[in-house]
């Protein structure tokens, strides 16, 4: 314990230091004087010889400093408290609110994307216009039989576009005038998702008549939202492999990023095998979490096939667009064989094993003619692939089949003929 004559010895010391410091007294000298318990500072300092009046100045300044250190602080607690207080008032508002949409470390995982009028607008232009690419494909699924059924069924599917086209907008016109951001156009976006995701059940009820007509793999799948619920699984799971070419027809327009065409997971690894392309990011292969980034552009809305290829030895990769090689490298998870035992899923990127989707991550657009290989294929076999030679193969570890693959969330299958579309 520091008595208070002590104590004072050591105030004194301490403020003619700092004098001391702050004036050019040549060599200093530092006078220590015991100075009584009950006795004031300053009148000791009086008593003593030396700067007498400087000394009692700087000891008043730095009093005063004090002071208005002091009430600076309490003032800056008081602000302290205040924002405090509002930032819990917008939390609570927050969690409270339908409407709002939440992130937790840059994640959506919520229902869907929050979108603004234009862009529902936008998304439901490409619905109507995906509903009548089907329609097309009906009529000639028409021509080419010339059966009652087919016109019936044609004839159904017509009706119900029509009815779709009155629906979108009176759900626009409504949203229209409600303004951005209130509880009111939430209400109408969920109300106009829930007419599509019905509708488009109903239109694939109709179409299943087509299906004991057409080859296994004549089919698509569509993702016309940006959701983490729209999504395609595949039955079967990869073998351990130390090398492989993964190709596919793909159709995108979306902005910003087509999302992820596929994704596959094992225990332990989320990110084993995924195809991703997120925000303004170039599209991305990932193997083991190991990341390369691919020269595709095909955000034009027009079929465009895919392929890359890639060898656990040195991690060289390959990319082909429309059957061309657009793109190779090296040192991509060298030495690292895909693990068996994984899921493999359609449309979403997985954070878990099967599941974890990030709406911002969803894949928006058309996909068919998913296969994979335990190989490198060679840039002829590719060729045949994206030109639909009658030479060309299947998957030997996936491949595309209808059998092969259950749609969750409002993803629909429908006919699809690559070579049609592109001729």
């Amino acid at each position: 314990m520091i008595s208070g004559v002590s104590w004072k010895l050591f105030l004194l010391t301490f403020f003619l230091l700092d004098l001391g410091s702050s004036q050019d007294f040549g060599q200093a000298r530092f006078i220590c004087t015991s100075v009584p318990a009950d006795m004031d500072m300053c009148a000791a300092t009086m008593q003593n010889s030396g700067p007498a009046e400087d000394l009692k100045t700087t000891v008043l300044q730095l009093r005063e400093t004090v002071l208005q250190q002091k009430e600076t602080i309490m003032n800056q607690k008081e602000t302290i408290r205040e924002l405090t207080a509002k930032l819990s008032r917008c939390e609570s508002q927050s969690i409270t609110d339908p409407g709002s949409r939440r992130k937790e470390t840059g994640k959506n995982t919520m229902g869907d994307v929050s979108r603004t009028p234009a862009d529902t607008l936008n998304q439901l232009s490409q619905t109507l216009q995906s509903l009548k690419q089907r329609l097309e494909n009906l009529e000639q699924f028409s021509r080419n039989n010339n059966s009652a059924q087919a016109n019936n069924l044609k004839d159904l599917l017509q009706n119900k576009i029509e009815d779709l086209e009155k629906q979108v907008l009176s759900r626009v016109n409504s949203m229209e005038e409600s303004k951005p951001g209130q509880k009111n156009e939430t209400e109408q976006r969920v109300k106009v998702d829930s007419t599509l995701t019905s509708l488009h059940h109903r239109i694939s009820d109709l179409e299943k008549g087509q299906k004991e007509n057409r080859p296994a793999d004549k089919f698509q799948l569509t993702f016309l939202l940006r959701t983490n619920y729209m999504y395609a699984k595949v039955k079967k799971s990869l073998p351990e492999m130390y090398s492989f070419t993964v190709c596919m027809w793909i159709k995108s327009s979306a902005s910003p990023g087509l999302g992820t065409p596929f994704s596959y997971a094992v225990p332990g690894q989320a990110n084993e095998l995924v195809l991703i392309e997120w925000g303004d990011n170039p599209m991305e292969i990932l193997i083991n979490d190991k990341v390369a980034k691919l020269p595709f552009v095909v955000k034009d809305g027009k079929w465009h096939h895919i392929c890359i290829t890639w060898t656990t030895r040195d991690g060289v990769w390959e990319a082909f667009q429309d059957g061309v090689l657009r793109g190779n490298g090296e040192n991509l998870a060298p030495y690292h064989p895909i693990k068996p035992q994984g899921v493999l899923v359609l449309g979403q990127e997985q954070d878990t094993l099967g599941g974890g989707f990030d709406a911002t991550q969803a894949f928006v657009g058309e996909l068919a003619n998913f296969n994979i290989w335990d190989r490198k294929l060679s840039s002829g076999e590719i060729y045949n692939l994206a030109t639909c030679n009658s030479k060309a193969l299947v998957g030997n570890v996936i491949s595309w089949a209808e059998s092969n693959v259950d749609v969750y969330g409002g993803a629909t299958k429908w006919t699809f003929e690559a070579c049609r579309q592109i001729n």
